[in-house]
Parts: C-alpha cells; structure tokens; sequence
C-alpha cells in the first residue's frame, strides 16, 4: 500500500487538479490511502475533501495540523500512514500522467532503493510564467542553481544536480548513491519513500524532508534513491507577488527552525564562494542574461526565461533583508490569511 500525506492550508486553487491527477493513476486504488493535514483551511479546501471521500474509491482521511507549517503537517501524516511506502506529495504538486505511480515504485524492487523521486518538472505552456521558468531551471529558488545542491533537471547546466554521487542508469530511472559529504536538497514534490526507514529517522513535531535523507544516508551509506525519468508538475505560484511571499516564508521558517529546532543538514558545507557568485550576478546583471541565454537556447520559453532576472532579484532583495532582520529577531513567517 502507499500512503500519500499531503498537507493542505488554503488549498482550493490547486485540489481540484491534484485529485483529478491522482484518481487518474492506474496503480490499484485499493491499495492507496490519502492523508491530508490540514492547518487550520478557511477557503473549504476541508469540506470539499470531504467531499472526495463520499465520492471517491480511495482511502481518504483528513487531521488537523496545529502547527500548520508544511513540515509539521508531514509529520502529523507520516504518523497516520499504513503504507509499506510513503508519497511526499504537496497540495500544489501535480502528477502528470496515469503512469506515474507505477513508474515510481519501480525502483523498488531493487532493495537497496531506499526512495524515488521525479528526475524533472513537467513544463506545460499553459502554466504560468512562473511555473514554467521553475520547471525550466528545475527548482523554485533560483540561488539552490549557485549552490548546486538543487535534484531536478535544469536547463541552465544540463544537469540534474552537482553534488558528488555515483550513477548508474537503470533504463527507466537512475540509481544513486551519494557521498558522505553532501547530499542536494532531495525529499519534495513528488517523493516516495519506504515507511520503515522514514519512521527510524524521524522524531518531533516537524518533519523536513532533506534533515531525513541526510540522516538516512549518514547511517547508512550503501543506501541508494531512484532518480525516475519522468517530472511532476508543480504549480509553484502564479504571480510575483506570491513569489515574494512565498519566497519571504522560506527564508524566515530557515533562519527560526535553524535557530531554534536543530536543524541536521549541513547547509554550512556551501561554498560562500557560490552565496556571493549569485550576490555579484544579480548586481551586474549580464551574467544572468547569458544564463537565460543558455537555457533559451535548450527550450525557447522567452517570457519564463525573462522572469530569471526577476526571480534573481527578488531572492536577493528578500533573502538579504530577511537575513539582515534575523540577526535582531528570529521568528515564523505569519501564516495568517495564508493560501496556496
């Protein structure tokens, strides 16, 4: 069986099509169960769930989320799954095609295969601008892409990471292992773990996904992830304005939990060297206009290519006042009146 946990806090946007993508799949709907997590929604993303369950086929459950974070509302699912396998799976993450589930547990059957996940994201020209530049560069945070710790396919580098691992390809996915030293920011959008391992490694009230691996992989280095040659869409935001939010919450929720929750991920171990490569690029400007050049050139999206220079500034705007403002005050984003 698979458990999906996805959390949910003002999700209406993207469940409609979320649930139509699943109750889609051709993997047996007797052996799914959905386990949603919710925060305190106020948009009826909860009734319309609801809804789902009298209509649908599939196991579907709904608990609240007091913390209301994403990382807690995995943790409060992870904890109600009866799934041999567990699916990671946001409420803004789309799976693109019937195959998809079965294409992920695949790699299964290769039992040092601890996890799979997504090698790409899926671009679709009807997505927003937005969308279809984070698919292009294969990540939601364009500084991941100077730090080299990003795990989906970018156009910019033609690679899917630059963290040091051993590969070998499968056919229909890639197996992994990675080095001691570093691990990228695998454990999103579209994950599938084994629950065993994901209970050994996991205490607390939060579960973030990239502490989890790291710790997995520390414990026992011979362990392998699947990288699956297919995507998963992923409806990041629509718009700048909830790319500034949505961009202001992750750096404020990394500065608080760094500070005050332990964090295991050895963010530390990036070259400063790269922090202050994006700092320049950003303020000279030309470099990132050669970057979009190249990734234009692989997929010729002119308007999602044009929004690298934005998202690079915007990042650099909120992530420097953020961490400016953290060295007096330290503390959650508000998620009051928060949406998807």
């Amino acid at each position: 069986m698979i458990s999906i946990v996805t959390p949910t806090f003002n999700s209406m946007r993207t469940l409609e099509e979320y649930m139509s993508a699943i109750l889609q799949q051709d993997y047996p709907h007797d052996r799914l169960e959905l386990i949603f997590a919710d925060g305190g929604s106020t948009d009826g993303t909860v009734q319309r769930i609801e809804q789902y369950r009298e209509e649908q086929d599939i196991s579907i459950n709904v608990y609240p989320n007091p913390l209301r974070t994403a990382e807690a509302g995995k943790a409060v699912g992870v904890r109600w799954a009866k799934g041999d396998m567990v699916c990671l799976l946001d409420s803004d993450n789309i799976m693109p095609d019937a195959h998809w589930l079965s294409r992920m547990c695949g790699p299964f059957e290769e039992k040092v295969i601890v996890a799979s996940e997504p090698i790409m994201y899926t671009w679709r020209k009807s997505d927003s601008v937005i969308n279809r530049y984070c698919a292009l560069i294969g990540m939601n945070d364009p500084l991941c892409m100077f730090a080299g710790n990003y795990d989906r396919y970018c156009m910019v580098t033609g690679k899917w990471t630059e963290v040091k691992r051993e590969e070998l390809d499968k056919g229909e996915y890639l197996s992994v292992r990675f080095y001691e030293n570093m691990i990228p920011t695998i454990g999103a959008n579209g994950f599938l773990i084994r629950r065993k391992e994901l209970l050994d490694n996991f205490e607390g009230d939060y579960l973030f996904d990239i502490d989890i691996l790291w710790e997995l992989f520390r414990n026992n280095s011979q362990l392998r992830v699947a990288k699956v040659k297919t995507g998963i869409i992923h409806l990041f935001c629509p718009d700048t304005k909830t790319f500034y939010r949505k961009q202001n919450r992750r750096i404020r929720d990394f500065l608080y939990f760094s500070d005050a929750k332990g964090r295991k991920y050895p963010w530390n171990r990036i070259h400063k060297t790269r922090i202050l490569k994006f700092v320049l690029y950003c303020i000279t400007v030309f470099p990132l206009l050669i970057q979009a050049g190249i990734g234009y050139a692989r997929k010729r999206d002119l308007r999602a290519w044009a929004y690298h220079i934005v998202a690079c500034w915007v990042t650099l705007w909120v992530y420097g006042v953020g961490v400016i403002s953290g060295l007096f005050k330290k503390e959650q984003a508000n998620r009051d009146n928060w949406k998807q």
